[in-house]
């Protein structure tokens, strides 16, 4: 029989962990898109204000709720406390309360395009001086 070859045992300070990029809660996927965004849709700020409120109208607890979705306890208070659930629990949740989550795609930024009178700038105007 022949030996076998053991990897040689590092000391903790060796030890070098990638930091991951996506995953978690971080916001981003692992293509580095917005996790919260899907098309032109994206879930609602104050999504959990919306499920409280829901679920207390509908006269259930968290316990209750969970059961008609088919889903853990655990699931409902951690998008209660704020944390983006899934796109399966969404929908879910969307069914189950009767609420809209997610909400149409709005525009990080504003742009005036073809305003005013001015031509604007060209490298002929940039290099003049």
């Amino acid at each position: 029989m022949g030996l076998a070859t053991v990897a040689p045992i590092r000391k903790p300070s060796e030890i070098v962990q990638k930091k991951a990029n996506h995953g978690g809660y971080s916001g981003t996927g692992k293509k580095g898109r917005d996790i919260m965004r899907k098309g032109n849709m994206e879930l609602c700020g104050g999504f959990s204000k919306i499920i409280t409120e829901a679920r207390e109208k509908m006269g259930l607890d968290k316990r209750q709720l969970a059961h008609k979705m088919a889903e853990k306890i655990n699931v409902i208070q951690a998008a209660e406390s704020g944390r983006p659930p899934s796109d399966t629990v969404i929908k879910k949740l969307e069914r189950a309360l009767d609420i809209t989550l997610m909400v149409e795609t709005k525009p990080d930024e504003n742009r005036m395009v073809g305003s005013g009178t001015s031509r604007g700038l060209n490298l002929g105007d940039f290099f003049k001086d």
